[in-house]
C-alpha cells in the first residue's frame, strides 16, 4: 500500500478521519506509524495529499489530512475490452486500476461465451474493492469508470465518437516479425486501446474496428492471454507516452 486512500464521505469538518480495518492495519503493523507521522494518502476520485497520524490504538487510526488543491489529471489511456472468463476479468481489475485508466468498456465479442457476462465480478461491490487495491499500490487516486456494453456493433456505431472523440485509437493484435504499428505516440495523446478476447477478434470485428478509425498494432507475434496482453501493451503505451 503506497498510498492511503480514503472516501470523501470518510473526511469530518476539520480534515480528520478514523481509519480501523484493513487500512488501519497496514499503518500499525506494516508501516508502523507513530503520533506526527505524516503519510501519504489520497481521496478516490479526488485530490492526493498527506496524512499526519494524530492518534493510534490498538485497531484504530486517527490522522489529519492535509489535501492538495486540485484533483490529478486521469490518465490518458482508455480501453475496449472484449469480456474475458470470469476468473479472468476477477484477475484483471486490479492490475487495470494499478496501470492507469480514465475509462473500460466492457463489450461483447463473437469470441466471448454470453454466461461470462453472468459473473458477480461485474458488480460494483465485487470490483470496486479490487481496483482501490490496484491504486494503493500505485499511488493513484483517479479510479477507472466502467461500462459495459452487450453489444459491440452498435456501440461503436451509436457511442464511440461521443464517447472517445479525440483519441488515438489503437487495436491490438498480433503478428509475425515483431513490433509493428502506427508512428510513435505523443506526449499528452489520449489512446483508446482495443483488447479482444484470447480467441481473437473475427475479420468481420477487425474490420468494424478498422472502419472507426482504429489502427492495428502489435508487440509480436505470440497469441497472448488477455490478462496478460492487456498489462503488457498498456505498459508499452504508457512508454511511449512519457510522464504523466
Amino acid at each position: 500500500m503506497n498510498r492511503i486512500l480514503i472516501r470523501q464521505s470518510e473526511l469530518d469538518k476539520t480534515g480528520r478521519v478514523v481509519l480501523c480495518g484493513r487500512r488501519a492495519n497496514h499503518i500499525l503493523h506494516t508501516l508502523k506509524a507513530v503520533p506526527g507521522q505524516p503519510l501519504r494518502m489520497g481521496v478516490i476520485s479526488g485530490p492526493k495529499g498527506e496524512g499526519i497520524v494524530h492518534k493510534v490504538t490498538d485497531d484504530t487510526v486517527v490522522m489529519d489530512c492535509i489535501l492538495d488543491s486540485g484533483v490529478p489529471p486521469p490518465p490518458a489511456i482508455d480501453l475496449l475490452l472484449a469480456l474475458p472468463r470470469p476468473k479472468v476479468m476477477k484477475r484483471l481489475w486490479s492490475p487495470l486500476a494499478m496501470m492507469g485508466l480514465d475509462q473500460l468498456v466492457l463489450t461483447n465479442a463473437a469470441k466471448v461465451e454470453r454466461n461470462y457476462f453472468d459473473t458477480h465480478w461485474l458488480q460494483p461491490e465485487s470490483y470496486g474493492p479490487l481496483m482501490v487495491l490496484g491504486l494503493e499500490q500505485s499511488g493513484d487516486t483517479c479510479l477507472p469508470r466502467v461500462s459495459i456494453r452487450r453489444r459491440l456493433k452498435p456501440f461503436m456505431e451509436d457511442e464511440l465518437d461521443t464517447m472517445f472523440p479525440k483519441s488515438r485509437r489503437l487495436c491490438a493484435h498480433p503478428a509475425e516479425g515483431g513490433l509493428h504499428g502506427p508512428p510513435a505516440l505523443k506526449y499528452g495523446e489520449r489512446v483508446l486501446l482495443a483488447v479482444g478476447p484470447e480467441g481473437g477478434w473475427t475479420d468481420f470485428e477487425l474490420n468494424l474496428l478498422q472502419e472507426h478509425g482504429f489502427e492495428l498494432a502489435s508487440i509480436g507475434g505470440r497469441t497472448l492471454r488477455t490478462d496478460v496482453a492487456c498489462i503488457s501493451v498498456l505498459a508499452v503505451i504508457n512508454h511511449l507516452l512519457g510522464p504523466k
